[in-house]
């Protein structure tokens, strides 16, 4: 039983109705592989919890949303970073949408699978592997080491790892928010 049903969009005050459709503008262009929405037009994931408590949801959103227009690690670094977050969380929407992300970036298989797992797999380039090492020691309650932060520094530049430690507390946040309120993954065809 869901604890928070998705709000149609015929159903909110023109201000969330606003909000909606900003959301499904956004993940409509960036992440059009991934069901974000109910055949009632009603936004799934974390955007349904957002939507009911807005005075959390929105400024949540502003957040998140400043991660990807600021954006400039690759996105396989990024989605080495996401993935560790959900595998770690077992988070079902978030591993749901950025297996289906990673796959359209380029990262393999077994490496993905790995990481939805919350192990840490072979193949990641130096860049990755740092990302990873840096989403892992934070998801774990750990302060990142001074040699793991410093060789982070060495590869993805003081702004880069700046960036990386405020994705990866954006999909904590995220993930947290989906395991709350217990959200469900929509059904994979195939």
């Amino acid at each position: 039983m869901m604890r928070i049903k998705p709000l149609p969009p015929d159903t909110l005050s023109p201000e969330l109705r606003h909000v909606h459709d900003e959301i499904a503008n956004l993940v409509g262009r960036s992440q059009s592989q991934v069901v974000m929405m109910n055949s009632d037009g009603a936004l799934l994931g974390p955007f349904a919890p957002m939507l009911h408590f807005p005075q959390f949801g929105v400024p949540a959103l502003s957040f998140l949303r400043t991660l990807d227009m600021h954006a400039t690690l690759d996105k396989k670094v990024r989605e080495v970073a996401i993935l560790t977050v959900g595998g770690a969380f077992g988070s079902r929407f978030e591993l749901y949408a950025h297996e289906i992300m990673a796959e359209a970036v380029g990262l393999s298989p077994n490496i993905i699978a790995s990481l939805a797992a919350g192990s840490r797999p072979y193949g990641l380039n130096e860049q990755e592997a740092i990302a990873h090492d840096i989403a892992y020691s934070l998801v774990t309650g750990h302060i990142i080491p001074t040699s793991t932060y410093n060789q982070a520094v060495g590869l993805l530049g003081q702004d880069g790892v700046g960036e990386l430690i405020f994705l990866i507390s954006g999909y904590c946040l995220i993930a947290m928010v989906l395991n709350g309120f217990d959200m469900p993954a929509p059904e994979k065809n195939g």
